[in-house]
């Protein structure tokens, strides 16, 4: 079941890439929405014959590939990946229903949409290390070429720095990869033999370091985000759903699944760095995102500083705040997704994306009301308004990182009071005010214009209400990965107060 999430999205590839006929870029649309359809029902299916108090793989499949360098096709899903594989099957499905009905050269652009989603899940679902990056590899591929051919004006140099960057970031993953299997004296890649305890300690630092530099120009950190404005504000608004929606949560997903769960010794020691790389990406983040004028590029710069919250999140390594980490990735993914739609439909409609030239497009009359109301909405969770999943998210990551790190979890707190404060400044000049008079007699705003975003801000309010829903696939299994008897017991010996050796905060203890 699982290797349909693969190949299903490659099949329907093949066939809009391969078809022998001309099609109409509409037919193309439909017919890459229905492959992209399928794996998203099917993970909804999974996740209901999910078995969360099962930590171990789940489903696994397994498949000798190339035994003399101990590759094999090994696949399995836990309370880790689960949510992520959903989540990139929703996206696919609101970037291609979203993607402009007279695209050119659609054909390559929805195969490219479809060996993209592939790659995401084949990541997320991968039980081998090389098999992982051979999926972490082949994604940069279909993205480099949706933002070369269908980015802006400056896409050329968009899509190099991408390329270089996430290159790079590929040669240190592997060579990271290498040495942990080689030095551990590993027969394979299998991702559950691995055992780094045998190794020294200087070692695994090494080794570990080479991940989070990986990970980091992945995700990305401070000062490694460089790349992550120039492709967001070049490429086109289903590309930056699915740039920031997903393919940012390889990083995260990296650092907790390869970083924490392989090197927990190495992780411990350098956990207070790691803190505050956290807070130095949050507060940077949100510096840069208040000097912006471009709607797009403050969304971007507001990503990189909600990155910073997952990075604290995992430092911390408690069981709730790993927890707190994989729901903040599924939130950031749904509030970003929503924003860039939303800033999409504004330049679709107003041909800009100034903040110094929009006013008043919340005019009931002749503006953009419901889209207004909607950013509206994206702007308050992204803020961690309660009521939003945003909220839930950031909370659960303050609380769980606090006991070990409080000085870096304050400072990260100050991050959320400048989301408020940049957002604000957003919706106030753009959508308050007298219609500015490059907005005025505006195109008409479709249903298919509003639908990815309505459904988007829907599940935003449902899982604030509701956190239950979402946490209930992850919470043992982020709890069993947990390195909390050697993180918090620093925090322990610190504070002389047992708090969370003896008693672990988790989700359920604060109901």
């Amino acid at each position: 079941m699982l290797s349909a999430l693969i190949l299903v999205p490659l099949i329907g590839a093949a066939i809009v890439g391969f078809f022998p006929k001309a099609i109409a870029p509409t037919s193309s649309r439909n017919i890459a929405l229905i492959f992209a359809s399928l794996p998203f029902l099917l993970s909804i299916v999974l996740a209901a014959q999910f078995n969360p108090t099962n930590v171990t793989q789940q489903f696994s499949e397994f498949i000798p590939w190339i035994t003399a360098i101990g590759l094999n096709y090994h696949l399995g899903v836990d309370g880790l990946s689960l949510p992520l594989l959903v989540l990139n099957g929703l996206l696919t499905c609101i970037a291609i229903y979203s993607s402009d009905e007279d695209i050119q050269r659609s054909r390559f652009y929805y195969s490219l949409v479809l060996i993209l989603s592939a790659a995401v899940s084949g990541a997320f679902l991968a039980q081998d290390l090389l098999l992982f990056f051979l999926f972490y590899e082949i994604e940069l591929i279909p993205l480099y070429l949706l933002i070369a051919i269908w980015g802006g004006q400056r896409r050329g140099y968009a899509a190099t720095k991408f390329l270089i960057y996430t290159a790079t970031s590929g040669i240190l993953l592997l060579a990271s990869f290498l040495g942990l299997v080689w030095l551990s004296g590993a027969s394979s890649f299998a991702l559950a033999t691995l055992d780094s305890n045998a190794l020294p300690l200087a070692t695994q630092i090494v080794l570990l370091c080479g991940i989070l530099l990986a990970f980091g120009i992945k995700i990305p950190l401070v000062p490694l985000h460089t790349w992550l404005p120039d492709a967001h504000v070049e490429a086109s608004t289903p590309i930056s759903v699915l740039l920031a929606g997903v393919l940012l949560k390889l990083g995260t997903y990296g650092l907790l699944r390869f970083g924490l769960g392989l090197l927990p010794q190495a992780w411990e020691v350098l956990a207070p760095v790691l803190a505050i790389w956290a807070v130095v990406s949050v507060l940077y983040g949100a510096s840069c995102a208040i000097a912006q004028t471009d709607m797009k590029k403050m969304v971007a710069y507001s990503s990189i500083g909600h990155m910073g919250y997952i990075l604290l999140a995992a430092a911390a390594a408690t069981p709730l705040s790993i927890l707190a980490s994989v729901l903040q990735m599924v939130s950031h993914g749904l509030i970003s997704a929503l924003l860039f739609l939303l800033v999409g439909v504004v330049y679709k409609k107003t041909g800009s994306r100034d903040i110094e030239t929009l006013r008043g497009l919340l005019n009931p009359e002749r503006g953009l009301p419901l889209i207004g109301s909607l950013m509206v909405l994206g702007v308050m969770a992204s803020a961690g308004i309660p009521g939003m999943v945003g909220f839930m998210a950031e909370f659960l990551v303050f609380r769980g990182s606090f006991p070990v790190f409080p000085t870096e979890t304050i400072l990260s707190m100050v991050g959320t009071g400048l989301t408020a404060v940049y957002f604000l400044l957003l919706i106030n000049r753009v959508f308050f005010g007298r219609l500015s008079p490059q907005v005025i007699d505006l195109p008409r705003v479709y249903f298919r214009d509003r639908a990815p975003a309505v459904v988007l801000a829907v599940l935003i309010v449902i899982f604030g209400l509701q956190p239950n829903w979402l946490i209930r696939w992850s919470e043992p299994a982020t709890t069993a990965m947990s390195a909390i008897p050697v993180v918090a017991q620093r925090s322990q010996l610190a504070s002389h107060t047992p708090i969370l050796k003896s008693n672990p905060v988790t989700f359920n203890s604060l109901q």
